[in-house]
């Protein structure tokens, strides 16, 4: 008998989906984000305003590249257009650091493959990375971690190009704190003190550069661990 052909759906598409609404984690991040919008609407003159861009980081500052300025005042249909666009950018980054959230929140909820008691079976099979090495795997096994990681090192480069051989940083410093945002933006605060109580000059970009390799580290994980949960096979079954 033949079989009847499916259409074809997007599998990862709706693991990216369940991922960033299945979990208590994903749902209370997406709820701030649904306030803080709120926020930016009604109270556009608020300390809060900005906090929809902060609480996306680091995806929602390619908006900044975009040709927008819903700052300008809603007049016209430009600024309408500018505010809808915007609000939707924001929206899909929030989707996906809600997945990305959910990831670490399910990532125990695999059940545990039962100990091999049999030692004549290979040892890529007996053994399993550990430790610091287990828990950076994610960070540099999938391509899209790697990319990631690979514009991190290219900001940072940058940066410590125009530090230490320029002499001259000007706002070179904006393009690792943008990638590696938000915990780059607690590396930064960490190293301006650094820059006016210490005399030595080359100490406050080396802490900087640290904090925003370290917080680049840490959201390469994040995507990582992304990437493993949306190419999962769910299972069908038999038939």
């Amino acid at each position: 008998m033949p079989t009847v052909s499916r259409p074809r759906r997007a599998p990862r598409l709706r693991r990216l989906l369940a991922l960033a609404s299945g979990n208590w984690l994903a749902r209370g991040y997406l709820a701030v984000f649904a306030v803080s919008v709120a926020v930016m609407f009604l109270f556009p003159e608020s300390t809060f305003a900005g906090s929809p861009l902060l609480l996306t980081a680091p995806l929602s500052f390619l908006g900044l590249f975009l040709p927008l300025d819903p700052g300008a005042g809603i007049d016209g249909a430009a600024d309408v257009t500018a505010v809808a666009v915007l609000t939707v950018w924001l929206a899909l980054c929030a989707l996906v650091n809600a997945a990305v959230l959910g990831a670490l929140a399910t990532r125990t909820a695999a059940p545990a493959e039962p100990k091999s008691t049999d030692r004549t079976a290979p040892a890529d099979t007996r053994t399993r990375p550990k430790g610091v090495r287990a828990l950076l795997a994610p960070a540099v096994d999938n391509w899209l971690a790697r990319g990631y990681l690979a514009v991190v090192a290219a900001s940072l480069g940058f940066f410590l190009y125009a530090e230490l051989v320029l002499r001259d940083a000007g706002f070179a410093g904006i393009w690792p704190l943008m990638t590696t945002a938000p915990c780059g933006i607690l590396a930064m605060a960490v190293s301006s003190p650094v820059a006016y109580y210490s005399s030595i000059t080359w100490l406050s970009p080396l802490v900087f550069s640290l904090g925003a390799a370290l917080s680049g580290l840490l959201n390469a994980t994040l995507l990582g661990l992304l990437a493993r949960k949306l190419r999962t096979r769910e299972p069908h079954p038999a038939t």
